[in-house]
């Protein structure tokens, strides 16, 4: 690795809390930007900023300012806003570019949907869905046909719900599969709504919900921008950065 390298991490998953531990033990210059604060209890081994963008141009901006010299993207699978910001910055800097992304789950193709608006085209009367995909998906459930859309939550909040059939569920991640199917089970829940973002982590709530018969319905991730390096483990990341 050259010296005077400053390396850019765009965090928000396990792997990149992994990986910033990786650069931090070998004393590499990193920094490290989210676009929502961290959940869970694994902490990052900096303090990481909270950098949102109107446009790739505002974050190209920012990271020619921050002289970062490379861009590893180890944000949440389904932040795609922000993977293609950050590619976009890294092409218009001339600056080496790597995603590091976890595969997905592998699940039969009937229990997979493109979108929010496709699963809950799938959902029928009276379902009672407990949904992962986040408050900011709820205007593609507008035209939700079951009985009640309950809504994880890992941050508490009074915000109102915009929808009658919304009922907010919070909870502090991990959850185990013990914990998940207690829960399901306590709320009748018959169809589980997630996003496939791959893991063991988080698997746990598939896992309850295939113990007890519910039905799955899981988003495909969106895909990365073309052309862009990936790589699915954070050693793979490591030693990419460690190769510059």
């Amino acid at each position: 690795m050259r010296t005077g390298a400053h390396i850019l991490l765009l965090a928000g998953s396990l792997e990149a809390r992994q990986l910033a531990g990786a650069l931090a033990a070998r004393g590499l210059s990193c920094e490290t930007w989210v676009s929502e604060a961290p959940r869970g209890a694994a902490p990052l081994p900096q303090a990481p900023q909270l950098r949102r963008f109107a446009d790739a141009q505002a974050m190209q901006a920012a990271v020619m300012q921050g002289g970062f010299t490379a861009i590893v993207d180890a944000g949440h699978g389904f932040d795609a806003q922000a993977t293609a910001q950050g590619f976009a910055a890294a092409r218009a800097l001339g600056l080496p570019h790597v995603r590091l992304l976890r595969p997905p789950w592998d699940l039969p193709a009937q229990q997979r949907v493109p979108d929010a608006r496709a699963a809950n085209a799938r959902i029928g009367a009276h379902a009672r869905v407990f949904c992962t995909t986040g408050r900011d998906s709820l205007p593609d459930f507008a035209g939700f046909a079951g009985e009640v859309l309950l809504l994880r939550q890992t941050r508490r909040h009074a915000l109102p719900v915009p929808y009658p059939f919304v009922e907010p569920v919070f909870g502090v991640p991990p959850f185990t599969a013990a914990a998940e199917q207690a829960l399901f089970a306590a709320l009748r829940v018959d169809t589980l709504v997630c996003r496939n973002i791959g893991g063991e982590v988080s698997m746990t709530k598939l896992e309850a919900a295939e113990a007890l018969g519910i039905t799955l319905i899981a988003i495909d991730r969106p895909e990365g921008p073309p052309g862009m390096v990936q790589v699915a483990q954070p050693e793979a990341a490591r030693d990419w950065v460690l190769g510059l």
